[in-house]
């Protein structure tokens, strides 16, 4: 077959590019899956009094679950375009995981001797994680069987950025119920149960999106 005719038969019938494709394979999985996320844990533990709402920390969960959410998009957004360089993108949820840190530590410094063990481990440490990591998979569910109609190339980094997002997801809806209100906790056992979802979705990715 001469390479002018395969190009012929190649373009028959081709289909515009959906620019938005990328878009709306993060839009809706997020949506969905903070919602399934959101309603879950209140279902399951009660909505956080409306008084808990005036205290600065219950706000400072949602803050550090948007800001990883909103980094991670940048980044998934790479790589689900095939040959799209990450590295410039790749420092943001980094820098947001080490400040959340960086804060957490703070926050444990200024607090008493008699009350460090009640910062790291609340009344809940225990549980924590666990909550986060089962809360982000049904966002982890939607987020690769979107990404299955993409072309991401790095598999691995693929899934564990997408357990990331649904990570943040998982603890997004979480902070509707969890009743902690210390930063040490918050940087600590969100961030746990946010990096397990991370290492489940490198697990599971490659399978998924093994084209």
């Amino acid at each position: 077959m001469k390479t002018s005719h395969l190009i012929r038969l190649l373009a028959t019938n081709a289909e515009p590019v959906d620019v938005q494709a990328v878009a709306k394979a993060l839009t809706w999985p997020i949506a969905i899956g903070l919602t399934i996320s959101a309603s879950l844990s209140v279902t399951m533990m009660g909505f956080l009094p409306s008084h808990d709402f005036l205290l600065p920390v219950i706000w400072a969960k949602f803050i550090y679950g948007l800001t990883l959410a909103f980094t991670l998009v940048f980044l998934l957004d790479r790589l689900y375009r095939p040959g799209v360089a990450v590295k410039a993108v790749v420092r943001w949820p980094l820098a947001t995981l080490f400040c959340m840190a960086g804060i957490g530590f703070v926050y444990l410094m200024v607090t008493p001797e008699s009350l460090r063990v009640q910062a790291i481990f609340g009344q809940t440490w225990l549980v924590c994680p666990w909550f986060v990591l089962g809360l982000s998979i049904p966002g982890l569910a939607l987020l690769l069987y979107a990404a299955r109609a993409l072309a991401p190339t790095d598999l691995k980094a693929t899934g564990f950025a997408a357990g990331l997002l649904a990570g943040a997801i998982g603890a997004l809806g979480y902070s509707f119920a969890c009743p902690e209100t210390s930063l040490t906790f918050i940087a600590i056992w969100y961030t746990t149960g946010i990096v397990l979802a991370g290492l489940v979705g490198r697990i599971v990715g490659p399978v998924v999106l093994r084209w």
